[in-house]
């Protein structure tokens, strides 16, 4: 994972409520666990079957290069499949702004590089008309806020644990092994007491 403090992104919205992690990434693509998947986001709703795109926000020219997601409310609900969130980070995405995300869905997105922003329903329509052109936000993670384009800042709730781990862009086992020499000093001298 790539260290997140403070960034710029394109914003890109999909209005729709609901969204489960069966549309984020189909039930196909389940089957390894390689994180290559920008190919498998939203690959219902973005593709025909021949592979033609579809008229979908992701698929609109303005939307190319967006890190910014602004779904509807509860996104990501359905199966807890990781899957889904190795999609969007493969694709670019690095935060989801929405009213509510779905417990495993927001922990998921935490542990796999990506901040689930919560804001309140007036600050959502406001995000969503900014997502429909693209425009960029702000977001800064050590101070907790998103900066719209209007210039309105919007401070969201996170884990401390996983606001540690997103700034030094490592998941819990990378921030684990980050202890690696205390924990050998701590066995060398435990293993010495016996």
């Amino acid at each position: 994972m790539d260290p997140i403090t403070v960034f710029k992104g394109k914003s890109v919205s999909i209005p729709i409520p609901n969204i489960d992690t069966d549309q984020i990434t189909p039930a196909t693509y389940l089957k390894g666990t390689e994180k290559k998947l920008a190919h498998a986001f939203f690959r219902d709703w973005r593709l025909n079957p021949d592979g033609s795109p579809k008229d979908f926000p992701l698929n609109r020219p303005g939307a190319q290069g967006a890190s910014i997601l602004v779904p509807g409310d509860n996104y990501g609900c359905g199966s807890s499949r990781e899957h889904a969130v190795w999609a969007m980070y493969d694709y670019g995405i690095r935060a989801v702004v929405s009213t509510s995300i779905a417990d495993i869905h927001r922990n998921n997105c935490l542990k796999n590089g990506i901040i689930p922003i919560l804001v309140d329903a007036e600050t959502h329509r406001e995000c969503l008309a900014a997502g429909e052109k693209n425009l960029e936000f702000e977001v800064d993670l050590p101070h907790q806020t998103l900066r719209l384009p209007s210039g309105k800042k919007a401070t969201f709730p996170i884990d401390g644990f996983a606001k540690r781990c997103l700034i030094q862009g490592v998941d819990e086992m990378g921030y684990l092994k980050a202890f690696s020499v205390q924990v050998a000093a701590y066995e060398k001298g435990h293993d010495a007491v016996k």
